[in-house]
């Protein structure tokens, strides 16, 4: 059950796109934003007037604020404060996590309630400029979609360096670096959710029909990418601490690459054909090949402590390999931020300010051979297989909250009723 209504993107106005969205760590395809619906005239008659009035002020805080922050709250703003105190990321963050508990009581025990009401959200991936679906369950999923994302909009912001006390190179704090990993692991608990627990509950039709925003494919590549992105943090650290062995830093590299291998997977053959989407796309492709340029130069460097020629000329492969990819990958990145809506990048720092000095001056030093007679065919021919581990970075363990008390007040309040009814029958 639940009726879908697609609207064409040339049909209005409600999807604003900024044309440029300056330094881009953390890449957040925009943010869906709720169109207003009319709880009284659906539910008016099936529940308390109090808990349609609550259903209606806290959905109704949620698109005020999504519809007045969404065209900016991408852009690298540091930190916003707001008439209640904090930052409007947290603020909006939290109006959700109120929502979402009233929300549930609509789809609790399969209740008829979930089909009567008419949910609206404005996409920014997909074709079509919204989509409008009678079905509670397609508001949940909405609902931890948009949370997910501003908890990336969020790591975006802690992951752009700032410029130091002591006036040196702009970096970023360990405090924020640390506080980013906490970040990604709980919007990827929010998309893991989503798709093990949410979309299960759609109809098969309404699955195939949602905005490719909230496809499976989408879910999973944004759970993934925050995962890859913690890892990418985690080496990082690891680059910075005198503890962290060789064969550390090649294990994290290595997942990493499985990370942005499955994102990429995950993403390649859905239609996203618009500005969001592509630059979606290319992120994901991007920083797929960065993460095999630090793979193969670990790899290389513990291949070169064999004391064997073939260790040897294996870990030259690798070295080149790694260099190979690490001249892809700047020219990927140029493609990601020329792509609508602009962006750039912000001062090298963590793994990659590391890599783009060794990468370069640790191949040439350690190959003895002419580079120019290779061909990047021949050298991606020759590179050694990277080592394959088990994926360590996981994401919370998210649940959906239960449903609101507010809820078992109206059920008593329908016993009061329909017991009323009965006694005036007699």
């Amino acid at each position: 059950m639940g009726c879908l209504v697609s609207t064409p993107k040339d049909s209005g106005g409600n999807r604003r796109r900024p044309g440029n969205i300056g330094e881009v760590s953390v890449y957040v395809p925009g943010l869906r934003i709720p169109k207003s619906v009319d709880f009284f005239q659906s539910l008016g008659g099936h529940l308390s007037k109090t808990l349609v009035e609550r259903l209606t002020a806290l959905r109704t805080r949620i698109v005020v604020m999504a519809g007045q922050e969404a065209p900016t709250i991408t852009r690298t703003r540091r930190k916003t404060a707001t008439q209640h105190g904090g930052s409007t990321l947290a603020d909006l963050h939290q109006a959700l996590e109120d929502y979402l508990p009233v929300l549930l009581g609509l789809v609790t025990d399969g209740s008829q309630l979930q089909y009567k009401v008419q949910f609206i959200w404005v996409n920014q991936e997909d074709d079509a400029e919204e989509t409008a679906m009678f079905n509670a369950w397609y508001e949940v999923l909405s609902v931890l979609h948009l949370m997910a994302m501003l908890l990336l909009s969020q790591a975006n912001l802690l992951l752009l360096p700032r410029t130091s006390a002591d006036g040196y190179q702009p970096k970023v704090s360990e405090e924020s670096r640390r506080a980013s990993i906490d970040i990604f692991l709980k919007a990827a608990g929010y998309l893991d959710c989503a798709v093990r627990h949410v979309l299960p509950q759609l109809p098969s039709e309404l699955r195939r029909n949602l905005p490719v925003d909230l496809a499976e494919g989408v879910l999973r590549a944004l759970c993934l990418q925050a995962l890859g992105q913690g890892v990418d943090i985690q080496l990082g650290m690891a680059i910075d601490s005198t503890k962290a062995t060789l064969a550390v830093k090649r294990r994290l590299a290595c997942e990493m690459v499985k990370y942005w291998q499955q994102a990429q997977d995950n993403i390649m053959n859905l239609p996203l054909s618009n500005g969001w989407g592509e630059k979606h796309r290319l992120f994901i492709k991007w920083k797929y090949i960065e993460a095999k340029a630090a793979a193969y130069y670990y790899h290389g460097l513990i291949l070169d402590e064999g004391n064997t020629e073939k260790s040897h000329g294996m870990a030259v492969a690798a070295l080149q390999a790694a260099d190979e990819y690490f001249k892809e990958s700047k020219r990927a990145c140029e493609v990601f931020n020329a792509a609508h809506p602009l962006s750039r990048n912000p001062p090298l720092w963590g793994t990659m300010k590391y890599l783009s000095e060794k990468i370069p001056k640790d191949t040439s030093s350690k190959v003895r051979i002419n580079r120019d007679l290779y061909s990047y065919e021949k050298i991606m021919e020759t590179a050694p297989t990277l080592p394959d581990f088990a994926l360590a970075l996981k994401p919370d363990e998210y649940q959906l909250p239960p449903a609101d008390p507010s809820w078992n007040e109206n059920v008593q309040l329908s016993h009061i009723g329909i017991n009323q009814v009965n006694h005036d029958k007699r």
